[in-house]
């Protein structure tokens, strides 16, 4: 189920693995074709991923593979989808969808290896089960921003619902995603993404309406507006939200993660190079916590 060598380089290099993990993965996958094992373990897996592919699940949980640590156990969830690759493209031409979009949405693979290596410098998945919303036609990058196709929560369909909006818990919704290294959250650049969607999800799924675009990241904090100027990008973006509802736990981790790389740096160590990273350990500093804030707009199919 694994490509040869030759291809799997190539494939490695399309999902935009960092240079440096490549030459290992292609060594490493050798073992994973010609154990029994571990070739069982692989079939199991991508069958249990790609089952149901583009239903609304929330993603699949790639397994612990039963293994000694160390490189193969660590980046064995990146085999299971590379070898669910022709799945995940079958997928997306029924569903007329530009090779193109399939190659950036893919991409966003090598972006979680580049975060895994920057914080622990090894090769590795950050968060395995992020990268099954993209294999599973769940979630595709447009633009500047991903959108995930998603039911609406509890407490967001009943603002929806006060704002006049005739939705349920179970009305499909898109949901909004900032990844990082792909530029400057610009309006423009926004702007752009979210007439990308409108026109995607109008002909490729037009079988889902999309009453509303929700978000929920430390990026719609209302705390922000405190210490960044009314004109920074951050702050555009938040007005684009009205309130969906408000957390009372903190999730102080949630910037230093995103902002930093690490979400256990001890705060009086963080930089403050940057705007954001000044109002991140500031404000943590200073003994205040951040919040994870929901926000939503209006956004009708065409």
């Amino acid at each position: 189920m694994l490509p040869d060598a030759d291809e799997l380089a190539e494939e490695l290099l399309d999902l935009a693995v960092p240079h440096e993990d490549i030459n290992d993965l292609v060594r490493m996958a050798r073992r994973v074709r010609d154990d029994p094992e571990l070739r069982h373990s692989l079939e199991n897996a991508v069958a249990d991923l790609v089952r149901d592919m583009g239903d609304l699940h929330g993603g699949a949980d790639l397994p612990d593979l039963d293994w000694p640590p160390g490189a193969l156990q660590r980046c064995f969830p990146v085999y299971v989808l590379v070898a669910a690759l022709p799945h995940v493209r079958r997928h997306h031409r029924e569903r007329g969808i530009p090779a193109d979009t399939t190659r950036r949405t893919l991409a966003d693979l090598g972006r979680n290896m580049t975060t895994h290596r920057a914080r622990h410098g090894r090769a590795g998945l950050q968060v395995p089960r992020w990268l099954t919303l993209h294999f599973r036609g769940e979630l595709y990058q447009l633009g500047r921003l991903q959108f995930q196709r998603a039911p609406l929560g509890p407490r967001t369909a009943a603002a929806l619902t006060a704002a006049g909006l005739d939705v349920t818990p179970e009305t499909p919704c898109l949901n909004l995603h900032i990844p990082d290294f792909t530029g400057p959250l610009s309006p423009a650049a926004c702007d752009r993404s979210l007439a990308l969607a409108r026109d995607f999800f109008a002909r490729h799924y037009p079988e889902e309406k999309h009453p509303a675009a929700v978000c929920h990241s430390w990026l719609l904090d209302p705390q922000l507006k405190r210490y960044l100027p009314a004109r920074s990008n951050i702050v555009r973006f938040q007005e684009r939200f009205r309130t969906a509802h408000q957390d009372t736990e903190p999730a102080d981790t949630e910037p230093v993660r995103f902002v930093f790389g690490d979400p256990d740096l001890p705060f009086p160590d963080l930089p403050r190079r940057t705007s954001v990273e000044r109002a991140v350990g500031d404000h943590l500093r200073a003994g205040g916590h951040w919040y994870v804030g929901h926000g939503w707009f209006p956004f009708p199919s065409t």
